[in-house]
């Protein structure tokens, strides 16, 4: 990604939330999609800006989109995408708390090679990956407050060294399974914290965090865009049961249940994944 196209799709996902905001202000109605969970017209919405922005800037892109795959377009793709979940955390946009996101990922061969997380309502906004710099690529990772419709206060992110006094780990306010609270107990943590949608991703990759395991249901566009900041700040997304690298695949004639995810750990260091490696 260059800096053209990195402005591009931070503005781009900066508009979606604004779009979100309008409608997280006023009375809105939720309905219930085939699995149960819920959906506003904001995520709509915001899925229409960010499908019309991909579409004028990346024409020869395709892009999975959370809502429209609900509605039964999954497009055909190879090696390279675009993955969109243009309202992460429902349940916290319905309890208003703030916490949910704007998602954008670019997939490359499998790998999320660059991805923009927008919290509208907190003013924050995360991006990573690879980027083009004094004529080659680095992996680096940023975070910015939004003001006025556009990015400020920039400034570099990466994860942190697990401290001695024992680990901060993330758990899901809304998504808290049995296996995610064992495994927690296996470890020695010095705090346990909660926040909603893929935040929790962007906390590893800031520094907020040193863990966060995910044993429960998600599908790829929950997480693809926050894995590419991680990555780009140092840490690693790995399948709980191999510690092999996250990788992600839309197969041919691909249906929603194809692009759920398997179990997964979000870490500030692999050291720290060694301790999670499964019984041989």
């Amino acid at each position: 990604m260059n800096e053209d196209q990195i402005s591009f799709l931070n503005a781009l996902a900066i508009r979606a939330g604004e779009e979100i905001l309008k409608i997280y202000a006023e009375p809105f109605d939720v309905e219930n999609k085939a699995d149960g969970s819920p959906v506003t017209k904001a995520d709509a919405a915001a899925e229409k800006i960010i499908l019309a922005g991909l579409a004028e800037r990346f024409p020869d892109i395709p892009v999975v989109a959370e809502e429209s795959v609900e509605a039964g377009h999954l497009p055909s793709v190879g090696d390279r995408y675009f993955l969109v979940d243009p309202l992460d955390g429902t349940k916290e946009f319905l309890k208003k708390n703030g916490e949910f996101t704007v998602n954008i990922a670019l997939i490359e061969g499998g790998t999320p090679v660059f991805g923009v997380v927008s919290a509208p309502a907190l003013a924050e906004i995360f991006w990573g990956g690879s980027i083009e710099e004094n004529g080659g690529q680095h992996r680096k990772a940023f975070r910015g407050t939004i003001e006025g419709g556009r990015v400020a206060g920039v400034e570099p992110i990466s994860v942190r060294t697990p401290p001695a006094a024992g680990l901060s780990v993330l758990a899901s306010r809304s998504h808290m399974s049995k296996d995610t609270a064992d495994l927690i107990g296996r470890l020695e943590v010095a705090e346990q914290l909660s926040v909603g949608s893929s935040l929790k991703l962007c906390w590893v990759a800031a520094g907020r965090a040193d863990l966060y395991p995910r044993l429960a249901p998600t599908m790829q566009w929950d997480i693809a865009a926050g894995d590419a900041v991680v990555r780009a700040a140092g840490g690693a997304v790995v399948l709980a049961d191999t510690l092999e690298d996250f990788a992600y695949r839309v197969p041919e004639n691909a249906a929603k249940d194809d692009l759920r995810n398997p179990h997964f750990l979000a870490a500030g260091s692999r050291a720290l994944l060694q301790d999670l490696a499964p019984a041989a």
